[in-house]
């Protein structure tokens, strides 16, 4: 069990102004049974990393831990020097280095170990996750949605993992700058098979971990993990998940981050979809490209961020908010799009000027409800942008 300490406390300001300041900080977080809310509490009530360190004996002592012996120094100089042989820069909570979105969530890391371009933490992030067993048309999704999303002046930032991660990861080097949050530490690469990629994130992009260099990560760090991808984004996008999988988990985190969660719909009998599919239904946004992300940041975040870059499509005006429609007023959209169309197939341009010219409904406004009706199988998409009736 952690330490009890008050919460009443707040997190504190002072940061390590030396070397020896960073050796406490280290000392304090990996002692035994100091995780990152005692580390703050501790900080708060006794004014610096060192004077924590030498009152938690008595803290546990109160707490009837006898024989307690806080993390030794050499263990600390150990880590220090371990990351400094990576090349790795710590960055502690407090300082200007520190991303802004990562201090505001519940329990920020106190300290992060980076390899690469820093500067990338202060920039807007969209994290893009997904599936392991991606596949192929959940891959191409990834592809795209990372290539215009870097484009539009956004950093991709991911977990390293095979499948979604990778290619998002890729994708975002060559058109931009990505994030790879680490599990283990940050020299530790895991999959192996992405030592290349992660070699080329450390020169051109950011690699990211909160634990000790020359960690190998276990299962139970990548919850952990998943908590920091979710809270350096400004939105969270799920390419393909089942409904069990680390990529829900990093959901269930940016909801109580207050992050925008979207999710690619997938076919129902695919159970790669099914946790995406779930997250549509319980109320995240659907994603049919890099817009829909654009469109759900918020409405001065996003035009900081593409205001000089081309718009992706001229579909929905970023400066005019989307009316929130009732259930009734949804299914009388269904009732009118289903009226307008039948076996013959017709032009998915034409039923939304159509449906538009009747109803004043913009296509921001038709375009997620025709992916619906798809999706209950109550529309056909043919080739060539055509939609018909299901029989």
């Amino acid at each position: 069990m952690p330490l009890k300490i008050s919460p009443s406390l707040t997190h504190p300001t002072p940061s390590p102004q030396s070397v020896e300041d960073e050796l406490a900080w280290i000392r304090l977080l990996r002692s035994r049974r100091v995780g990152v809310a005692t580390f703050f509490r501790l900080l708060a009530e006794h004014g610096s990393a060192q004077e924590a360190l030498r009152a938690l004996p008595d803290v546990a002592a109160n707490a009837g831990v006898n024989d307690y012996a806080p993390c030794p120094l050499d263990e600390a100089e150990a880590e220090h020097r371990r990351a400094r042989f990576a090349g790795a820069k710590m960055i502690t909570w407090g300082t200007p280095a520190y991303p802004e979105l990562l201090s505001e969530i519940p329990d920020p890391p106190p300290f992060i170990w980076a390899m690469g371009d820093t500067s990338l933490l202060h920039r807007p992030m969209v994290a893009l996750i997904g599936a392991r067993n991606a596949s192929s048309i959940g891959l191409r999704m990834a592809r795209k949605l990372s290539r215009d999303l870097s484009e539009a002046g956004f950093i991709i930032v991911s977990g390293l993992a095979r499948g979604v991660d990778t290619v998002a990861h890729e994708v975002a080097l060559d058109a931009g700058h990505t994030v790879a949050v680490m599990a283990g530490g940050v020299d530790v690469i895991y999959p192996k098979d992405n030592t290349d990629l992660a070699e080329d994130i450390a020169r051109k992009g950011l690699r990211l971990s909160e634990q000790p260099p020359g960690l190998t990560p276990q299962a139970r760090h990548f919850p952990r993990r998943n908590r920091l991808i979710s809270g350096l984004a400004r939105a969270v996008v799920v390419v393909e998940a089942a409904a069990k999988s680390g990529s829900l988990i990093t959901a269930r985190n940016a909801l109580d981050q207050g992050r925008d969660v979207l999710a690619v719909p997938g076919h129902p009998f695919d159970a790669r979809a099914s946790g995406c599919n779930f997250l549509i239904r319980d109320g995240a946004a659907l994603v049919r490209g890099a817009q829909d992300v654009i469109d759900a940041i918020s409405p001065a975040e996003a035009t900081d961020v593409i205001s000089t870059q081309p718009a992706l499509t001229p579909q929905v005006d970023l400066h005019k908010p989307q009316d929130k429609r009732t259930l009734s007023q949804t299914a009388d959209l269904h009732s009118q799009i289903l009226a307008r169309l039948g076996p013959s197939p017709l032009a998915e341009d034409q039923l939304i000027r159509d449906l538009g010219d009747q109803t004043g409904a913009g296509s921001g406004d038709i375009l997620p409800e025709l992916v619906n009706l798809e999706l209950e199988g109550r529309i056909t998409r043919q080739p060539g942008g055509l939609l018909s009736r299901s029989r």
